[in-house]
């Protein structure tokens, strides 16, 4: 019994000394800066896209009240979002507050709006290369102050998400004003039993005014508490910050038609090209899409609009095989339009030969010439 023991412990030792050690995972970088408005040293977190160091673009910059507990949500959702391309690469800063001090500083409102214009984002913008596209999140106490400072300030932030609270005297929200569109995000839960009340009056008097360029949306859900909120609230605030910032994507051909159709797509595009200087273009990926659709929804009509309208994608590196041209070509053979058919199956004999797909092309091809 004693050996085996023994063995155990000489195997466990040997496996900790077998693991290798690698570099520690940073996420972004600590500076203390010395605040001439609140007179004191604080704390701020900055997160760098992947791109900063080998670009030299401009970035928009997320703005994170309470850092110190948000800071990572934030840069974990920037990096999960860009997967799909759903947002821009961003710098993300976490101003920090301790809990003793936090209600007291965002309580003083036009205090702390200074100590943000003067001392935090003219670090930022002078140190990092940033665009004028300002995002802030507020979580609780510091939601009420974003609240009324989103509606005063109409230059400092082009949009904002607050979640668990957060309200506005009907006197700034009638008075608000704005020659540019600032966006609004706004989340809470009927389980936050403290805050809701607040955030429902925050919305009837916005919606009863309706600010003039104050572009915004309230979402409850009810399945979170006051401490989960925060995180979802986050993703789904810079979701809707940049709702036509993604390339389109219809679930079916009837929704493409409801949305209206071919004009919706190009003033879509019209739209994300004024809004944040994307190529006017239709993305290759909602291309794509739109031929899919029609092709795997057995819609021959929409797949030979899609195809012609959309027939410069077909050049692409996607399509550069056998295999895509006997898909086109045998959808059209089905469908009984046997010049397009003809068309995919030469192409994919001849430009992609002695492939598995050669007996299905060389068989459509000659059912297509013999029709």
């Amino acid at each position: 019994m004693n050996k085996l023991l023994l063995a155990i412990c000489f195997l466990a030792i040997s496996t900790i000394h077998a693991q290798t050690k690698g570099a520690p995972i940073s996420i972004g970088t600590n500076y203390t800066i010395s605040s001439k408005v609140l007179k004191q040293e604080k704390q701020i977190q900055i997160y760098l896209p992947k791109s900063y160091s080998t670009s030299k673009e401009v970035y928009p910059v997320l703005y994170i009240l309470d850092g110190q507990r948000f800071f990572t949500n934030g840069v974990a959702i920037q990096k999960s979002l860009r997967s799909p391309i759903a947002l821009p690469e961003m710098i993300v800063v976490g101003v920090n507050s301790t809990r003793s001090t936090r209600r007291p500083l965002f309580g003083d409102g036009d205090k702390y709006t200074s100590f943000l214009k003067e001392d935090v984002i003219q670090f930022v913008d002078s140190n990092f290369r940033t665009n004028k596209e300002r995002i802030i999140f507020g979580w609780e106490a510091a939601a009420y102050y974003i609240s009324e400072m989103i509606l005063k300030e109409k230059d400092l932030f082009t949009g904002a998400i607050i979640t668990d609270g957060g309200l506005a005297s009907e006197k700034l929200v009638q008075e608000f004003n704005s020659d540019t569109e600032i966006y609004l995000y706004m989340s809470n839960s009927k389980r936050d039993i403290y805050y809701v009340a607040s955030s429902d009056k925050f919305n009837e008097r916005l919606k009863k005014h309706n600010p003039k360029n104050l572009t915004w949306k309230y979402e409850l859900f009810n399945d979170e508490v006051h401490q989960s909120m925060p995180h979802l609230a986050m993703y789904k605030g810079l979701q809707y910050y940049y709702h036509n910032y993604d390339a389109l994507v219809f679930e079916n051909i009837q929704s493409y038609v409801d949305a209206g159709g071919t004009p919706y797509l190009k003033s879509y595009i019209k739209g994300r090209e004024k809004r944040f200087g994307i190529d006017k273009s239709v993305n290759e990926s909602t291309q794509n899409s739109l031929i899919w659709l029609g092709l795997n929804r057995d819609n021959f009509k929409y797949f030979s609009l899609f195809m012609e309208e959309f027939k410069d994608v077909l050049e692409t590196k996607r399509y550069a095989s056998a295999y895509w041209q006997n898909k086109f070509g045998q959808f059209y053979l089905k469908n009984n339009d046997y010049k397009n058919a003809k068309k995919f199956f030469k192409a994919g004999l001849t430009k992609y030969p002695n492939t598995n797909f050669d007996p299905a092309m060389k068989k459509g091809l000659k059912e297509a010439t013999n029709k």
